[in-house]
């Protein structure tokens, strides 16, 4: 498991709601190989291994918030995305940053409900 970058909690509940700090492609403390689409698998990896600590799944997640450096990545951010989520489409928002912390290229929080 991935330790957070900064002074945060990785992941909380809040009644029903189970929210999950921004994740990103990394393993093991060092961002993957493979760009864009490698990134964005590894970053909903981490986001599910958040989410099954406090008992969701991916399916469980309401809304997305995703961040990317360069929104020319956009198309292939959501190919891996939709990959790795399935069927499954919550809300999103996708916005474009200067830059992430750890030189990340993309990152995604998510609000899940899972009634306790």
């Amino acid at each position: 498991m991935n330790k957070p970058l900064g002074p945060y909690s990785p992941v909380v509940r809040a009644g029903d709601f189970v929210i999950v700090s921004g994740q990103g492609g990394m393993l093991d403390g060092a961002i993957v190989e493979g760009g864009v689409a490698a990134q964005t698998t590894q970053t909903i990896v981490n986001l599910a291994e958040r989410l099954d600590e406090m008992g969701a799944s991916l399916s469980d997640i309401v809304k997305t918030t995703c961040f990317l450096t360069d929104m020319a990545t956009f198309a292939e951010f959501n190919e891996a995305y939709a990959a790795a989520l399935g069927d499954h489409r919550p809300a999103r928002s996708t916005v474009e940053v200067s830059a992430l912390p750890g030189g990340m290229n993309v990152e995604v929080e998510a609000w899940a409900f899972k009634p306790v």
